[in-house]
């Protein structure tokens, strides 16, 4: 496992878009270096709302989450911060927020969903119909927009 000086690490969340079942999903996000965040504090957030929270090797789960969300947190040893919400529901859809603080050291990453088939119709349809969401890294795909719309070329940096 890699060594960080200073507090030093970087958040990030997943490569790449992922599909996944609304029954279970899982918001990547993992410290680089590969460092312990055994001993850090992870606060997940849904706009001003504190979805999970990591302190002091407890897990506190936010009102509206409880018993449907937590951490892996036998896999904190090797950075991993991911949030994992089950039976997702309607209001789960948006963008998520994850704060890593070692020390003075913090760091954030927004961590994307959205269920592709919510886009339409009434919310009974909407809800019956999900069959999977996609979970993204946000910051990523604003660079990209922002990107296309500076320039006005199609060259992803």
């Amino acid at each position: 496992m890699a060594a960080a000086r200073n507090n030093e690490f970087k958040l990030f969340g997943p490569r790449d878009g992922d599909y996944q079942s609304p029954s279970v999903v899982t918001l990547s996000c993992h410290l680089s270096p590969e460092i312990s965040a055994v001993s850090m504090e992870i606060r997940w957030f849904k706009g001003t709302d504190c979805v999970c929270l990591y302190k002091n090797r407890q897990v506190t789960e936010g009102r509206g989450y409880r018993g449907r969300v937590s951490l892996f947190t036998q896999e904190l040893q090797r950075g991993n911060v991911s949030l994992q919400i089950r039976d997702c529901r309607w209001s789960d859809r948006g963008d998520y927020l994850c704060q890593v603080t070692n020390g003075d050291t913090t760091e954030e990453c927004t961590v994307g969903m959205w269920p592709p088939s919510w886009g339409s119709g009434t919310e009974a349809q909407r809800k019956s119909r999900v069959a999977e969401v996609y979970v993204y890294q946000v910051s990523m795909l604003f660079y990209i927009d922002h990107t296309f719309k500076k320039d006005g070329s199609s060259k992803v940096l």
